[in-house]
């Protein structure tokens, strides 16, 4: 094993040095000839020969501009051959980065000749460029309007330019920025603020493996400004991305913080494996999978270990063209996350922020109160034919019911507290960014809670004019405070303990000691008492060297590595019904993971003449992951103080491990001519340890084009289109996600036992999974066509995308006859189908000075169909979900029934089979929880120094399956043990009643499965509402103040819905299976928050 990471090291080290081997483009041996050229022209031809940028003015060069350059080298340097040139006329050189600036020699008389009579002119101008955070910008080209004379910006921000005429007007340019044009008139000194472009079609987008401006790509990418969303309290990032992306379904859904998040990309492609995207931060391949061991029925984000605020952009990756450089990685899409960093020659700035905000939970559960409680099971019991069970002498009449509120103990509001500190910067070499970050949410519900402590440090080192490397880490320590939503056996559920219960029966008793009632947990003990807790360790860093070896050929190396830590420990005591029932029981868990990459790329780009552009890609990748988990149960303790296993009598170890590894080949070519027709080309292989040897490598192939119809001709001077271009591209990805590290072996495990010839168990072993060496990839097709339109110069733009996506050989649990001794295999059987239409519509509906009004909306539509299945599949103890050949994911299969008999008060369940009884032949799929459609829409405001964001989320025609009210409005056949939901007093009780609420029947409460409680849960919600106020700096100089920021933030503060739960949004919280969505039962609903915040920046 020493040997093997020995070698990978010292191969990873080879390349890493590589580089060093090849010379820069400054030391690149040069042949070139000058034949009575103009030294202007003489540098010009220099530059483009040489591939490195030669900058100069007019007035730097002075009368030396027209001088006749006669020479011819052969085999020199730059460096030699601009010696030659410009020493005889007083001029010298600078690197500046990887360009070089001419100047003026300051020992050389000729530097300090007088410019000739064509410049001759008595103003002298000099000023400084400065952005919208009036920090100085270096690099502005700042040019005489009508000449080529000119100059350029320092590190600070400063110019300054001679001989210029006082009529003159200067032009002030930079990429990302307005261009500004000044009148100089009598004035000696000029500055000048950029304002950042809105030309959106020049914006960087980060893609695999590089970037490419807006106007250039052929795939569909859309890009994310965290800065809209990055104060919503949530533990997660991803969760407040919510309706902000086309195409991208989010749902955090369940109010506990630090949870799993739900995230569909253009719908789902596997039945069996995750149909999570790929996360990268900062380069680095990120492990999402939940860690958890000890507790399947809840699911944590490795996710929420990210500080939100030192995230810089988000780009989501989409179609094929977009994610088939990551092949098998990006089956379910991209979501390529960018840290902040500092950048070369920045001046030091420091941002302090903290907030401080509080939750709770907008709905609760309508239950009944004691008295209509005891009234409606009297009702029952007389429609039955039953004797009372509220009597005088026995429970106490209905009218002497008490109400007694277990929910008020249950839930909180919510503490919220964040604390953010950060520095960044940079010197003439040396980039840096520094971040610490201190989280702490509070749950709505006792005792759930998270913290979050994070460390982010972020540098970039240029060693010489053609090696760069650096280097990103982010360090968090995560805790959880874990409770149980619903508990095995009615154990230790919060839900339960709550709600479960009837509300006449008392939490305490007269000496207020807890009271436990139809063998659930006291509430009070409960939320008090529990102990159970998961901390997370969590590195995730990246250590990578950039080199330009030679003219436009740049090579990149790269180590990366995801390490988590996650420890789990509870201990139930014997005030708890499961520490009761073993006299005390602890469990913890300790998980390792360990996930690396190696990655190479070799980037070469070029062009002939001014048309044609080239940039061909090649790439490898190496990964290899790593799981241990040891799990330990101890029971029967000496008393509730000592809570470690080794004082338990009674200790059992489980210990598990896991490994595999991925190797892949990838490449790009991009091309385009006259930046108006666009083509694009991928291929990636990859082999994966998880298939036999000869299904081990799977291709995966994409092409694309576009076309800029905006730059024809005919509608290049068109006064209202300002943007049109037609994309299409087609391509083919993977997937082994989901499926254990040994899919194809045939397994055996340890940990069974059989009887020997006296009372003890011998230990011993047993076929745990049956081999299939003809497993094979899962493979997806991708079809985009996509149109990006621009109107009133991008003003107003939309982008629409059609989509289909198809997959095949779907890895699958497939059947056997149980005389096999095993109740499935692995295998590929299955076809499942997407296909979608995605709008995004951007507008800047008021752009003034002192008043800036932007809109954004998105809609959304998907429709999933499985097109091939062997037999159906059902999740869930009662079967609700189900899937078939025909119908969708995510599918309920349940009794039809189609509202009360006005005349008898009975429901009427569809006889689906028709022959005149119900029975679970009737049963069918009624509906799936997808949304025909989804969306979001976001308007910006800037008013002064005000700043207001409203962020509205919405979806239509997607479905709940209401668990809580399935249990709610039968209540353990209404026998005075257990709940009731307040909708029970809907019910019918005498003919010609309309309503949806049967009569207080035994045969109408035979059965939760009917589709009276799969309910409509579309919704508007307001997501969230900022308000921002920054101090004027007239006010924050003469008080010595930095720039200081304040604001509020409120999140879900209305919604409209018909679902009758807590929240539409809500889903189960168990870590099972992905397929059980769509259900509503025992989790605490999205809370309402409040927030307060100040923003300082030094």
């Amino acid at each position: 094993m020493y040997k093997k990471y020995k070698k990978l090291l010292f191969g990873w080290l080879l390349l890493l040095f590589l580089p060093a081997l090849s010379q820069g483009a400054f030391e690149n041996k040069i042949t070139i000839s000058f034949k009575n050229e103009p030294l202007t022209s003489a540098l010009i031809k220099l530059s483009e020969s040489s591939g490195v940028k030669i900058g100069f003015t007019q007035s730097v060069l002075g009368n030396s501009a027209g001088k006749l350059i006669d020479l011819q080298v052969k085999n020199q340097t730059l460096s030699e051959v601009l010696d030659i040139i410009l020493k005889p006329h007083g001029l010298t050189y600078a690197y500046v980065g990887k360009s070089v600036i001419i100047e003026r020699a300051k020992t050389s008389a000729a530097a300090e000749a007088k410019p000739g009579p064509e410049q001759n002119n008595d103003i002298r101008i000099q000023g400084r460029v400065t952005d919208e955070n009036k920090e100085g910008i270096p690099g502005v080209n700042i040019q005489i309007k009508g000449t080529l004379v000119g100059t350029i910006t320092d590190k600070e921000g400063h110019y300054s330019l001679s001989a210029v005429s006082s009529k003159s007007i200067l032009v002030f340019s930079f990429l990302g920025y307005e261009s500004t044009e000044e009148i100089i008139s009598a004035r000696t000194e000029v500055n000048v603020q950029l304002r950042p472009s809105s030309n959106k079609l020049e914006e960087l987008i980060i893609v695999g493996y590089g970037e490419q401006r807006k106007a250039d790509l052929v795939g569909s990418v859309a890009k994310v400004n965290p800065e809209n969303v990055k104060t919503i309290p949530e533990a997660s990032f991803d969760t407040q991305l919510q309706g902000s992306i086309a195409g991208v379904q989010i749902n955090g859904g369940t109010g506990i913080p630090g949870s799993n998040t739900f995230i569909r990309v253009r719908g789902a492609t596997s039945i069996n494996s995750s149909n999570d995207p790929l996360y990268i931060i900062d380069g680095v391949f990120v492990n999402n999978n939940s860690l958890q061991s000890v507790d399947a029925d809840r699911t944590t984000s490795p996710l929420a270990d990210l500080n939100p605020n030192d995230i810089e952009n988000i780009e989501v990756l989409k179609d094929a063209t977009a994610i088939a450089i990551y092949g098998s990685r990006g089956a379910n899409g991209v979501i390529i996350i960018t840290t902040k960093r500092g950048k070369f020659e920045q001046k030091p700035t420091v941002e302090l922020s903290t907030s401080q905000g509080w939750g709770w939970a907008p709905k609760k559960w309508d239950l009944t109160t004691g008295l209509q409680h005891a009234m409606l099971v009297e009702e029952y019991r007389a429609n039955e034919k039953l004797p009372p069970v509220f009597t005088a002498e026995t429970r106490g009449l209905p009218q002497d019911q008490p109400t007694f509120d277990r929910q008020a103990i249950l839930n909180r509001t919510a503490r919220y507290q964040n604390y953010d500190a950060s520095l960044r910067g940079g010197t003439a070499n040396t980039s840096y960014y520094l971040g610490f970050g201190h989280s702490s949410q509070q749950g709505i519900w006792k005792p759930m809670g998270f913290s979050r402590t994070s460390f982010k440090v972020n540098i970039d080192q240029r060693i010489n004019h053609w090696l760069t490397i650096g280097t990103s880490n982010t360090l968090s320590r995560s805790l959880r405070t874990i409770g149980r939503a619903v508990g095995s056996g009615g154990t230790g559920a919060l839900y339960q303990a709550s709600v479960d219960i009837p509300t006449y029966l008392p939490i305490f008793d007269q000496a207020g000691k807890p009271l436990r009632w139809v063998n659930f947990d006291n509430i009070h003990s409960l939320t008090t008492e529990s102990d159970a807790t998961a901390l997370s360790n969590h590195y995730i860093g990246i250590l990578y060297a950039e080199a330009d070896i030679l003219r436009n050929l740049k090579f990149r190396t790269s180590f990366s590595l995801d390490y988590n830590i996650y420890e789990e420990n509870e201990y139930w005591n014997t005030n708890l019904l499961r520490g009761i029932a073993n006299n005390g029981e602890a469990i913890t868990g300790f998980t390792q993971s360990n996930y690396w990459v190696n990655e190479q790329t070799l980037r070469y780009t070029t062009s002939l003449g001014t048309n044609h552009r080239f940039a061909l890609m090649v790439g490898t990748h190496l990964q290899g992951s790593t799981t241990s988990n040891t799990t330990s149960r101890g029971t029967n303790f000496p008393n509730n103080s000592f809570k470690l296993i080794s004082a338990a009598s009674n200790q059992t170890v489980r210990e598990s491990w896991g490994k595999n590894s991925l190797a892949s080949v990838f490449s790009r070519l991009e091309y385009n001519f006259k930046r108006k027709y666009f083509f694009e080309a991928t291929v990636r292989a990859d082999g994966a340890s998880k298939f036999s040897p000869k299904n081990r490598w799977g291709y995966f192939p994409a092409i694309g084009a576009a076309w800029r119809i905006s730059q024809e001709s005919f509608l290049a001077q068109n006064p209202v289109i300002s943007n049109l271009k037609l994309r299409l591209n087609y391509g083919v990805a993977g997937n082994q996600n989901g499926i254990s590290d040994f899919a194809f072996r045939g397994l055996w495990t340890a940990g069974l036992g059989y009887p020997d010839a006296g009372t003890a168990e011998l230990p011993g072993t047993a076929p745990f999974q049956l081999a299939n060496p003809d497993l094979r990839w899962e493979k997806t097709s991708q079809f985009n066509l996509g149109i990006d339109l621009g109107l009133f110069k991008d003003r107003l733009s939309a982008e629409i995308n059609l989509y289909r996506k198809y997959t095949s050989d779907a890895l699958l649990e497939i059947a056997v006859p149980n005389y096999t001794g095993f109740r499935s295999y692995l295998s590929n059987f299955g076809e499942i189908s997407n296909r979608g239409l995605e709008l995004s519509v951007n507008s800047e509906n008021i752009r003034r000075e002192r008043f800036k009004w932007s809109t954004s909306f998105n809609i959304s539509r998907n429709v999933n169909r499985i097109e091939v299945l062997p037999y159906p599949m059902s999740f869930e103890d009662r079967q609700f979900i189900r899937i078939e050949q025909g119908v969708s994911l995510y599918s309920y299969w349940l009794y039809k029934s189609h509202g009360v008999d006005p005349q008898t008060g009975d429901l009427i369940i569809e006889d689906v089979n028709k022959d005149g009884r119900i029975t679970a032949d009737d049963r069918k799929v009624v509906g799936d929880a997808w949304p025909d459609f989804f969306g979001g829409l976001t308007n910006n405001f800037t008013f002064g120094n005000f700043d207001a964001n409203i962020l509205f989320t919405y979806s239509f025609g997607n479905h709940l399956w209401n668990h809580n009210r399935a249990l709610g409005e039968q209540g353990g056949r209404l026998d005075g043990n257990r709940v009731l939901f307040a909708s029970q007093l809907d019910r019918w009780q005498k003919p010609g009643d309309v309503t949806d609420v049967p009569r207080l029947a035994l045969k109408n409460y035979n059965t939760q499965e009917l589709s009276r409680f799969f309910e409509d849960a579309s919704f508007v919600r307001l997501r969230s509402f900022s308000l921002g106020y920054t101090l004027p700096q007239s006010a924050t100089s003469r008080l010595k103040l930095p720039k200081t920021r304040l604001y509020f933030v409120g999140t879900n503060l209305w919604l409209w819905t018909r679902y009758s739960g807590a929240d539409p949004e809500t889903r189960i919280e168990r870590g099972e299976s992905q397929n059980i969505q769509g259900y509503d039962f025992a989790s605490p609903p999205t809370p309402r928050t409040v927030q307060f915040g100040i923003n300082l920046t030094f």
